[in-house]
């Protein structure tokens, strides 16, 4: 999910009564949207809830986001996850290229992503 647009509907959910905290790993998008509770986990994106197939991570970054929204005393509280994705940050460096990346596999996730956006505008279509 963007990490924006859940930014946002926080932000109204807020201005509305409903409290709420972000889990996310955008941590620029996040805060520049000024969300009043944010709980970043430095992962690579897609990975906000915790690792995958890891329920005690996914726990642990559950636990986080419930303590912060019962005891942030203040708008805008950012708080780091200790989790650590690998013991050092070289998998920033991996993520972020496609120079690792086959033209094959690029050419398969424009096409999954091409169908997630067919499928939204689908939707956004049918939508009154």
């Amino acid at each position: 999910m963007c990490h924006q647009s859940v930014s946002l509907a926080a932000r109204h959910l807020e201005t509305n009564g409903i409290a709420t905290v972000i889990m996310g790993s955008a941590k620029d998008i996040v805060e520049h949207c000024g969300v009043p509770r944010f709980v970043f986990s430095d992962f690579p994106l897609g990975n906000s809830a915790g690792r995958p197939n890891d329920p005690k991570s996914q726990r642990e970054t559950l636990s986080l986001a419930l303590q912060t929204l019962e005891t942030a005393s203040e708008p805008r509280t950012t708080v780091k996850s200790a989790q650590q994705w690998s013991a050092d940050s070289t998998w920033k460096d991996e993520f972020f290229s496609i120079e690792n990346v086959s033209p094959q596999e690029l050419a398969r996730r424009r096409a999954e992503f091409d169908q997630i956006k067919a499928v939204g505008k689908e939707i956004r279509e049918q939508t009154p």
